[in-house]
């Protein structure tokens, strides 16, 4: 059990979830393939080559090439797709296909951090049609995730705006801390991929949790706590010991705030540094 409520007079605290194999046990991108199917956005080879991705992903996870990969394809498979038919198809199959491959280990983490006096920040490279739903879902109080280019059409361009990966989720944290007060040394972080190392090693309690070999290799040699989650259920299963954030759940908008204002840190930083580098 974690502990009781934090002092009120101590900097503010939060707790940092990746998102894919952490909270929930697939991916939530490709979860929703099928969605896309019969929204008429992909055909049918697609959902094949996406199932065959979901597989490789949930037997070995993906390193930093698979995510590449992974990341220009999808890139390119939702070029041309209206961005608000992709919120209505999410927000139409969001409970019968995420509510069930929920971790109830993370409900219960989840739970405990916000009665500690905790935020709760899902931090995930999936897109923010997909996680932010899903944020307000579990009841966290801030997202961030990845944003596609939006043209004049209201359609994806087939670019990416803003990459949540590897190190720009440090960059992410440290921005979110600055801005919200947030002590990182007693926040926590949890992932299950080595990807995320830059983001678990930002925090004074970092956990790998279903790692991969290679965080499992690093988590042991750092001695960081690694958890097992395996117990997959639907939330109104366990509404009686699932309850709501003591602050109001987050909002749509409000994740969109977030996210934009954390990506803008991270991109200014990103080219202030670019333009040191280049004088």
């Amino acid at each position: 059990m974690l502990c009781r409520v934090e002092n009120r007079f101590l900097p503010r605290t939060a707790a940092f979830f990746d998102l894919d194999k952490t909270v929930i046990a697939k991916s939530s991108t490709l979860t929703f393939s099928k969605s896309f199917y019969h929204g008429g956005l992909i055909n049918r080879r697609a959902v094949l080559r996406t199932a065959y991705t979901q597989f490789v992903f949930l037997a070995g996870g993906a390193d930093h090439d698979q995510m590449e990969r992974m990341r220009e394809y999808l890139s390119a498979l939702c070029k041309g797709w209206n961005v608000q038919q992709v919120k209505e198809l999410v927000a139409e199959t969001l409970h019968e296909l995420i509510d069930p491959i929920i971790y109830d280990e993370a409900a219960t983490l989840i739970e405990e951090h916000h009665t500690a006096g905790r935020d709760v920040v899902i931090v995930s490279t999936s897109g923010a049609e997909v996680v932010e739903p899903i944020g307000e879902l579990l009841g966290a109080d801030r997202v961030v995730a990845t944003r596609m280019v939006v043209g004049d059409d209201g359609c994806y361009t087939g670019e990416v705006e803003y990459y949540a990966y590897g190190p720009t989720k440090a960059e992410a944290i440290k921005a979110l801390a600055e801005s919200e007060g947030y002590d990182l040394a007693r926040c926590y972080a949890y992932s299950d991929s080595a990807t995320d190392v830059p983001m678990l090693e930002s925090v004074g309690h970092p956990h790998a949790v279903n790692p991969d070999r290679a965080l499992r290799r690093e988590a042991t040699l750092r001695e960081w706590p690694i958890l097992a989650f395996d117990r997959p259920v639907r939330l109104k299963q366990r509404l009686s010991a699932f309850s709501l954030p003591p602050r109001p759940a987050l909002m749509a908008a409000a994740a969109v705030s977030a996210a934009a204002l954390t990506a803008g840190a991270v991109w200014y930083a990103a080219r202030r540094r670019a333009g040191t580098a280049s004088a």
